[in-house]
């Protein structure tokens, strides 16, 4: 009887060790996917509404991109670090170096005071030494009676 109960015991213990695998892959494919799309949204986390224009700057070839935003509220951030009024030259300098020659994108939300926006353009010129400063403008959107 004893035997028994062990063969029993001993067929059930190898059923349990074969797991079906399916599961955690779908699992990890829909994270990779959701971690995916969620990445480029939460690299803009600095909600700033540009005003509109048809300007259009030539593209330049940087792979890293000096972008300064100042949101609705008139905080500042570069690199989506919140950064004061009066330390955003000194911040710049230490990015750029000695290469005076990048251009600086000022991306200002359609709430801020067009002479806070102004300030910037002319601290970072003038002080910072800069001399590409580019103001960011959202393109605007095209409506069915203007296609016409």
């Amino acid at each position: 009887m004893n035997i028994r109960k062990n063969r029993r015991l001993r067929s059930s213990r190898k059923h349990l060790a074969d797991l079906s695998m399916t599961p955690l892959i779908d699992v990890a494919l829909t994270l990779l996917i959701m971690f995916m799309v969620a990445t480029p949204i939460i690299h803009n986390a600095i909600k700033v509404t540009l005003p509109r224009g048809q300007a259009q700057e030539s593209s330049t070839n940087n792979s890293h991109e000096l972008i300064v935003y100042i949101d609705k509220n008139g905080d500042f951030y570069i690199d989506n670090n919140k950064i004061g009024r009066t330390d955003i030259v000194a911040h710049l300098k230490k990015i750029v170096g000695n290469d005076l020659e990048k251009t600086v994108y000022v991306k200002a939300d359609t709430h801020v005071s067009y002479g806070t926006v102004l300030e910037l353009v002319d601290e970072i010129k003038c002080i910072g030494g800069m001399k590409y400063v580019a103001l960011a403008t959202q393109k605007p959107t095209q409506t069915a009676s203007s296609v016409a």
